[in-house]
């Protein structure tokens, strides 16, 4: 089997190269090709691209990597005409995959996007681009396949739609912590901050994470504010952007610890929320935003009914963390955010509080084995193992029950259908 995959960020790399791994189980054989991060070279594709080196969000920078964008569409599009392999998986990223699933199309490769853009929060016209370019999505979000088949998105329309459960959960319960790390830092105080793995995220988010955190330092001077940062840059960045705050120790690739240490944290909206959520871990969530995008996009969630976008209120269909979409590290929504954690670290009946509701909320819904079946799942519907194309693909529970995921297409059926 040949498979051409691309993830264009840090968390869609790690997802796609545990899909890699479990897909390399059932067929050794695999051909895996593509563009990633470092956790796919690992799992041994073959990367033309360091494509998560681009990982950028907004038009302003995106402009200074368009010639580089424009170039690995146009590599991707002659490799698809050239080598033509079995299908395409995509991950996340969708201002660059869609004009990948478009070159694709018009090769005749079929596309499967594992983890599709979360349309139903932002701009949720872009439906479309999946019913035009897309052959099959595997979802990651219980709800999701409804919401796409409500739109046109689903067998009998053309395009299975399935949900196999989200993969954070297989990648938190399979984590080896740093039990070193953890003992050293045992018996204090933490309060974690995470603000991001994108340099943009790290900048805009930064500056109100450190203004709270720097007036909660001077109500609870007994915390340390440990900030998990993806990358020595970020390392750097954080440092500066936290100087002069007592009890401040910036990490790097300590994300996990940090979480798991933690009373409660500050974080930027995205699916580290799940890892919280998995670990049981209370948290406010932050995410910066210039005034216009704010308002416009305020106005997207408004129309879908929406009343949350952060994945485990999604997930347990209650509030259990706060939100705070700010267009700026304003006075009032610092204010705001320090009431809040200064409630729950002062009160720990109230923390323990929102702890359980989170813990209740978790073990009713939070479930592994997705990698599993979304890699029966690809295997399925590109014609691969015969012990793919026959087992039922399961999802575990944390409370040890079964659920049962919908049989995706059968084998050859995405090329039969593009052959049509």
């Amino acid at each position: 089997m040949h498979l051409f995959l691309s993830a264009g960020e840090p968390s869609g790399d790690q997802h796609a190269a545990h899909l890699l791994t479990e897909l390399r189980r059932r067929d050794p054989s695999l051909k895996a090709v593509g563009y990633g991060g470092p956790d796919l070279a690992a799992a041994g594709q073959e990367q033309s691209f360091r494509l998560t080196d681009l990982a950028v969000m907004g038009i302003g920078a995106v402009l200074p990597h368009i010639k580089t964008f424009f170039s690995l569409r146009n590599r991707a599009a002659e490799y698809f005409r050239d080598q033509k392999p079995d299908a395409v998986v995509l991950v996340d990223f969708p201002g660059f995959h869609w004009h990948l699933a478009k070159a694709a199309k018009k090769a005749g490769v079929p596309v499967i996007y594992y983890l599709p853009p979360q349309m139903w929060a932002w701009a949720g016209w872009r439906v479309k681009k999946v019913r035009k370019y897309v052959d099959y999505l595997l979802c990651g979000l219980p709800f999701e396949p409804q919401w796409y088949a409500d739109r046109g998105v689903s067998a009998e329309d053309g395009t299975p739609c399935d949900y196999v459960g989200h993969p954070f959960f297989d990648e938190a319960a399979a984590k080896q912590l740093d039990q070193t790390f953890l003992e050293e830092r045992r018996g204090g105080r933490t309060v974690g901050v995470l603000p991001g793995s994108r340099n943009r995220e790290v900048e805009r988010n930064g500056p109100i994470l450190a203004a709270a955190a720097r007036r909660l330092s001077g109500l609870h001077p007994d915390v340390t504010f440990r900030v998990a940062a993806y990358q020595p840059a970020h390392a750097d960045r954080c440092r500066e952007l936290f100087a002069g705050i007592p009890n401040v120790e910036v990490c790097v690739e300590r994300t996990s610890e940090i979480i798991e240490l933690a009373e409660c944290c500050l974080f930027v909206s995205g699916s580290v929320s799940l890892e919280l959520f998995a670990r049981r871990t209370p948290g406010a969530v932050v995410y910066c935003l210039p005034r216009w995008k704010y308002q416009f996009l305020s106005k997207l969630v408004a129309d879908d009914d929406l009343n949350t976008i952060t994945l485990p209120n999604l997930f347990a269909g209650e509030k259990l963390y706060p939100e705070f979409f700010p267009p700026g590290a304003e006075a009032r929504e610092v204010t705001e955010i320090v009431r809040l954690v200064d409630n729950w670290l002062s009160a720990p009946a109230s923390l323990a509080a929102v702890r359980g509701a989170i813990a209740a909320a978790a073990d009713r819904t939070v479930r592994t084995g997705a990698t599993a079946a979304a890699a029966d799942a690809v295997l399925r519907a590109v014609g691969g193992s015969n012990a793919a194309a026959t087992a039922e693909p399961v999802v575990e529970t944390a409370a040890g029950t079964q659920a049962v995921v919908a049989p995706p297409p059968g084998p050859n059926a995405l090329a039969a259908r593009r052959a049509a």
